[in-house]
């Protein structure tokens, strides 16, 4: 019981937001203006604007020293109040600990409230006048690494950025001449490190709603290497983060609906609806796959759509893509595996564009265990199913959780009559749902998911584990593939598949030294192996078409 309540302690620590709770305002922070919307416990207060994923949090860094009234008033000509609301962001003013910037003393101060914010995953920095110079300086060289965006408004240039880069937005006089240790670091493999130069002269919220369009609304970063991003880490602790696209569904040509549809006289569900804009209308029938996102434990049910990297695929292969609110919150009721069902139903029903032969789910943490049953429990409705970060535990535990048991005995029943691709994503590191390695495989939950599939596949199933086989795997896997990524320091992925035939039914996806959530390149790698598969609507067999 004791590792059970472990556990589920740590899947809710995904709500943590903001400073560590009961510290005192540190001195030199004057000001802070945060949304006007508070979260609930389980899920938003409100079903519009964003999740609470990787709300941005701003450091300002006034020109002189400010009151409380003079950083006020600095905060309402930069106009932020909105983008907090629908951001749940947060911002502060961060006088100088002196008179004036000093080096070596306020970079310890930035120090000292960045590690009480427990690492922030999408830290916006703003510097004006000389608080831009001490940006510049000193910040951009020595923490550019763990900042998703920089405006420097009129500040003097520094003589590096940190190797790893930072997007960033140099404004003011002397911009161009500012903005080139900046420049210097570029990447040009990852667009998002993008540096904009504005030498014009223009009112404060102006110049933040461009910087804000630009550069410092299109990114965030955070850190799940060798930890889980929630777990906080100190300024340098763990390298360079990791730099993720912040959403933003009208650059990528996607509308979002927010449907919330009553079941009762004082219960509704909620699901949010992502098209691709020229699909909504007009498309012809049965051509848009369908792509099911569910979010982790208690998570914000915008969660996958936000932070899994689907939304970017869709808005490159064009499909269509719904998140549901499967578990309940306070403010909604639970869906279940049944509910999930009927909404995709629901959905057919109201748009005869979707294809229901090419309908997927995907889930993070407790939704890809759902996910990871919903392949066995729903196989007449999915093609392909996989997760994120989750597979069946051993033993009941209380909540959504499905076991192992129950789901092999379905499997069991359904063992060559039905075939399911399944497709697993983890990360080595994960303390959360523990990777396999040679002192914990048996039982393991992943273990068990990739049984559950051997078994309903009519597949030899591979209960014993050998890491002299495979260090990583345990066992032998076709196709092995080692991937480096341009994300944090080089982060790599490992791949195989298992075969029934010619047909890749079971596909693996090791993230390696990687913690408990998404990593959003393996959207892409999952949907090029769900694609291959759709189910025929009559028989309910599945079709598989290798891609070139």
């Amino acid at each position: 019981m004791k590792k059970i309540t472990l556990l589920l302690a740590c899947l809710l620590l995904s709500l943590s937001a903001g400073a560590q709770p009961g510290l005192p305002e540190p001195e030199n922070v004057v000001f802070t203006q945060r949304a006007s919307f508070s979260i609930a416990y389980g899920g938003p207060t409100r079903a519009e604007g964003r999740s609470y994923n990787f709300t941005p949090t701003f450091f300002i860094y006034p020109d002189t020293r400010l009151d409380k009234a003079d950083a006020e008033a600095l905060v309402a000509s930069l106009d932020l109040q909105q983008l907090l609301d629908n951001n749940y962001g947060t911002a502060l003013v961060i006088n100088p600990t002196g008179e004036k910037y000093a080096a070596e003393a306020d970079f310890e101060a930035f120090a000292q409230l960045f590690n009480r914010f427990r690492g922030p995953g999408n830290l916006k920095i703003v510097g004006i006048g000389n608080g831009a110079t001490f940006v510049n300086q000193v910040l951009a060289p020595k923490a550019g690494g763990q900042v998703s965006g920089i405006l420097t408004i009129g500040g003097k240039p520094g003589k590096s950025v940190d190797p790893a880069g930072v997007p960033a937005y140099v404004a003011g006089k002397g911009a161009a001449k500012a903005a080139r240790p900046y420049l210097a670091v570029v990447h040009p493999d990852e667009p998002l490190m993008k540096v904009v130069v504005n030498p014009a002269s223009a009112p404060l919220k102006e110049i933040f709603a461009d910087a804000w369009k630009q550069v410092l609304g299109r990114c965030y970063r955070y850190n799940n290497y060798n930890h889980t991003h929630y777990e906080g880490a100190k300024l340098g602790e763990y390298g360079s983060y990791e730099l993720e696209p912040y959403l933003d569904c009208e650059s990528l040509g996607i509308k979002r609906i927010i449907v919330e549809q009553p079941t009762g006289k004082d219960t509704k569900q909620l699901w949010y609806e992502y098209w691709p804009e020229e699909l909504l209308e007009g498309a012809p029938a049965h051509s848009v796959p369908v792509m099911v996102l569910l979010h982790g434990n208690q998570n914000d049910p915008r969660t996958q759509a936000e932070t899994s990297g689907f939304l970017q695929v869709a808005a490159q292969d064009r499909f269509f893509v719904v998140e549901m609110e499967w578990q309940g919150s306070p403010n909604y009721q639970g869906m279940g595996h049944d509910g999930i069902e009927s909404v995709l139903y629901q959905l057919f029903g109201k748009y005869p564009q979707l294809d229901p032969s090419r309908v997927y789910a995907e889930g993070l943490s407790a939704g890809s265990m759902t996910a990871t049953a919903l392949g066995i429990k729903k196989s007449h409705v999915f093609a392909a199913v996989g997760g994120h970060s989750g597979g069946l535990f051993e033993r009941p535990m209380p909540g959504p959780f499905p076991s192992y048991g129950p789901i092999w005995a379905e499997a069991t029943q359904k063992r060559g009559a039905v075939e399911m691709p399944y497709c697993s994503v983890l990360g080595t590191a994960d303390n959360v749902v523990p990777y396999i390695k040679p002192d914990n495989w048996k039982g393991n939950g992943y273990l068990n998911a990739w049984n559950a599939y051997e078994q309903m596949n009519g597949m030899e199933v591979v209960k014993e584990l050998d890491f002299y086989i495979d260090p990583i795997f345990g066992q032998q896997l076709q196709d092995r593939e080692t991937i480096v990524t341009n994300k944090g320091d080089g982060i790599t992925v490992e791949t195989g598949q298992l075969y029934k035939g010619n047909i890749p039914l079971i596909k693996i996806v090791a993230v390696m030294d990687y913690g408990h959530w998404n990593f959003q390149p393996t959207a892409r790698i999952m949907w090029d192996y769900f694609k291959q598969f759709r189910r025929d609507p009559e028989t309910k067999k599945l079709i598989y078409t290798a891609q070139q």
